[in-house]
């Protein structure tokens, strides 16, 4: 359950999550870089698939969400990528709701800036090292971070959540080591098709063209 439904939250767990992620936001459109929106749009949209396909574990169900991906490859671009497909998914199939838009977008957001940030100073500094394993981590970090704010989100709401939380972070386990191994084979498929895309900012790739 990446997307906590309306009705669950209390007032200000939504009120602080609406506000948190309005700010990365604003800073998110002011960092906006044109060169990634082609790239933004294709994320989102596999973002917004592959959470239609939810596996059944337990109580709940769980579903790719592609977040380290989404951070290392757009950085603060993802940001308002993830909140669009949040909010196509929450408009054409009811996933989360709109109260909980902006608590969703942070659970979500946040983990993809920090795991993208950080890793891709380690790509940067680490060429010819392993990209399977980078992104596998990658991958289980940003959707460990996820589950843990979900598990807070329903603690700060109330002690009586706190089993259904516990319930969440055992059910996201299967998750991450899926979400580990996607995300460490299509980086490393991106690094030997096309590795400008994983060039920072400050170091402009010159245009090549794919290896195959």
């Amino acid at each position: 359950m990446a997307h906590i439904p309306d009705g669950v939250l209390s007032a200000p767990v939504l009120i602080t999550g609406a506000v948190l992620s309005a700010g990365l936001i604003s800073v998110a459109v002011k960092k906006l870089d044109s060169e990634k929106i082609p790239y933004a749009a294709v994320l989102a949209a596999a973002f917004f698939v592959s959470s239609l396909v939810s596996v059944p574990v337990g109580p709940t169900s769980v579903h790719l969400i592609l977040n380290a991906l989404m951070g290392i490859l757009l950085g603060w671009t993802a940001i308002p990528a993830i909140l669009v497909a949040l909010l196509m998914q929450t408009l054409f199939f009811g996933h989360g709701g709109l109260l909980t838009l902006g608590v969703n977008t942070f659970n979500i957001a946040v983990p993809a800036l920090i795991v993208g940030s950080v890793f891709r100073l380690l790509i940067d500094r680490n060429r010819s090292g392993n990209m399977f394993v980078l992104g596998c981590v990658a991958g289980g970090v940003s959707v460990s971070m996820t589950a843990a704010f979900i598990y807070l989100n329903l603690l700060l709401t109330g002690a009586e959540y706190q089993l259904s939380g516990k319930v969440i972070l055992v059910s996201y386990l299967p998750l991450i080591i899926v979400e580990g191994i996607i995300s460490g084979i299509i980086l490393s498929f991106i690094v030997k098709v096309s590795p400008q895309l994983l060039q920072s900012g400050s170091k402009k790739a010159h245009h090549q063209p794919p290896k195959y």
